[in-house]
């Protein structure tokens, strides 16, 4: 089975994990410990939330700081625009800050939260038979 694993430094993985446990995602006991905490999105997608210094004992290069640095932009698809408010309003509510405002294309919205380390996630519906309209494929 194909899985991804994305692993995030973070200055504080307790309070990552509830910050991402408001957006949705779950914990799995297998691959956390006192130092990385496992976030579940789906079976196949995994965010490894790691201390700044467990990140760094593996990292030759520094680490980037995501609040002044666009690092990368991570994409959680979901069922329905009121899907993408409600965990958006989730979210801000644990701490994460709205870094752009919706972005309506019509067949696709989104908007973009960024956790509180500043990784930035994009929370978008895309209606996929109005995308197929529009594209003609």
């Amino acid at each position: 089975m194909k899985q991804i694993f994305i692993n995030l430094p973070v200055k504080d993985v307790e309070a990552s994990m509830q910050f991402y446990k408001e957006l949705g995602f779950t914990l799995n006991p297998l691959f956390t410990f006192n130092d990385q905490k496992c976030m579940v999105w789906t079976d196949r997608i995994y965010v490894m939330l790691q201390t700044l210094e467990m990140s760094k004992k593996r990292e030759k290069k520094n680490i980037a700081d995501p609040k002044t640095n666009r690092i990368a932009t991570f994409t959680l698809p979901v069922e329905s625009l009121e899907t993408v408010n409600e965990m958006m309003e989730r979210g801000l509510k644990a701490g994460g800050a709205e870094s752009t405002e919706l972005i309506d294309e019509g067949f696709m919205q989104i908007r973009n939260i960024e956790d509180l380390d500043g990784h930035n996630w994009a929370v978008m519906f895309l209606d996929v038979d109005k995308f197929k309209t529009i594209t003609g494929k």
